[in-house]
């Protein structure tokens, strides 16, 4: 009897384990065992080993991992929509730098990062890979609200409000991934921002670093056509080719963006292990190009999905973000099976974990994972019938049919509520600071 106390048993409809295969298991259970997954058995078969155990129906439910968005700017939802419709370049240096130098402080990153966890709960992701300013803020804030984090840590050639260069923004990310030694929710990574900002001598230490403390390196590359004319004039070479004399491409690598690439790159990034990062919503919105996605997945990357941050794209919808996906994909090549409904959910899930080094931790339902995952309500009139759960989570479902969501277990929103979140006060701040941005 003591034992069960520490057991949950969770019936769905429908278990998408995403451990290597294309199953999908119907009335099955998943045994829940303090924070980890104990087993996943037959509905009637848990009911005769558990009898006395807490149970969570989930009748016209589809199980699954948790989707992890593999590339966000967290705090930065407090800018939504207030640059909307504006090339890259002029995005960034006219609009938003100017406003991050006025805005941003730890305050402004720990409200603006507490709206993207309710966001981001609330349309399936229970992990996220983070690069922006005040990490420390960022990553005691998803320590506090329960969601797992990849936190980055920040890296730019030119003094910010973070860091006045590139040594102390160093020895702030170094300190920050000496507290995080011992958490079970948060990892750091290195996160030099891109190579138009970041010259060589700082790239070498993060190299060198990177693989002493066997640490991911995020970082956008390949974004625009400006980005790669702008390094043959600078450096008389592409950035990939620069990065790669640098010795930064490994499978510690995670690519962002990566839309404009040759041919000989790609083949380059997969003997490599490089991991490609693809951000389709933000990538259209705008006007940087379409990734050669078929080109990648043919020759063997792993390719995992983010949304990017709201002020680009304008939401942290993971779901919205598979459905791009795969139709975009589609589209460019002229190839209908190019992305799968089954590839775009991998891209969310277990591709992204091994991007970020934590696929022994989560991105599948397997005996001994954290139970990190989501119920999605499948009962909706725009989802019937259901004749393949995966397809209709990709293609019909939208993120208000996200029902439940667990990190380590714990239930972070169950039936649409979120349990460490107060969302009335949430509004509120964020109503108070996006009316004094408004009237500057």
């Amino acid at each position: 009897m003591k034992n069960s106390s520490y057991r949950e048993l969770i019936f769905a409809k429908w278990i998408v384990p995403l451990e290597g295969k294309k199953s999908i298991l119907s009335d099955h259970c998943l045994v829940k065992k303090d924070h980890k997954i104990e087993q996943i058995i037959p509905a009637d078969e848990a009911i005769e080993i558990f009898p006395d155990c807490n149970r969570i129906e989930l009748k016209d439910h589809a199980l699954l991992p948790g989707l992890i968005n593999c590339h966000t700017h967290a705090a930065m939802t407090l800018f939504r929509g207030i640059a909307d419709d504006i090339p890259l370049k002029p995005w960034l240096e006219e609009h938003i730098w100017p406003l991050e130098g006025q805005f941003v402080s730890a305050d402004f990153v720990k409200l603006g990062t507490n709206l993207a966890i309710a966001e981001m709960i609330q349309s399936g992701t229970t992990c996220f890979n983070d690069m922006y300013f005040f990490p420390d803020i960022v990553a005691q804030t998803a320590e506090s609200l329960g969601i797992r984090a990849a936190v980055g840590m920040i890296m730019l050639d030119f003094p910010t409000v973070w860091a006045s260069g590139p040594d102390e923004y160093l020895s702030k990310g170094l300190k920050l991934a000496d507290e995080l030694k011992y958490s079970t929710l948060i990892s750091p990574t290195f996160a030099p921002h891109a190579p138009y900002t970041v010259s060589d001598e700082p790239l070498k230490r993060i190299r060198v670093l990177a693989d002493e403390l066997d640490l991911p390196i995020h970082m956008h590359i390949h974004e625009t056509q400006h980005e790669t004319e702008q390094s043959i004039d600078q450096y008389g070479m592409r950035p990939l080719e620069r990065l790669s004399k640098l010795g930064l491409l490994s499978p510690r690598l995670i690519a962002v963006h990566m839309v404009h690439l040759l041919s000989e790159e790609i083949q380059s990034l997969a003997e490599l292990g490089v991991n490609l990062l693809h951000c389709p919503e933000a990538n259209l919105k705008l006007g940087s190009g379409i990734s050669p996605i078929k080109q990648c997945l043919e020759a063997g990357i792993n390719i995992a999905l983010g949304t990017d941050g709201v002020a680009s794209n304008n939401d942290l919808n993971m779901l919205g973000e598979l459905r791009t996906a795969a139709l975009l994909a589609k589209g460019a090549s002229s190839d209908a099976e190019t992305v799968t409904a089954w590839q775009a959910l991998e891209m969310a899930t277990i591709n992204a974990a091994k991007a970020l080094n934590i696929d022994n931790v989560c991105g599948s339902l397997e005996p001994g994972k954290s139970a990190d995952m989501i119920a999605v309500d499948l009962s909706a009139l725009h989802c019937q019938p259901v004749y393949n759960p995966v397809s209709q989570i990709v293609y019909s479902a939208s993120r208000s049919q996200v029902t439940h969501s667990w990190v380590e277990g714990k239930l972070l929103m169950k039936d649409r509520q979120l349990t460490h979140i107060d969302t009335d006060q949430l509004l509120e701040q964020v109503s108070q600071i996006s009316q004094n941005i408004a009237s500057n």
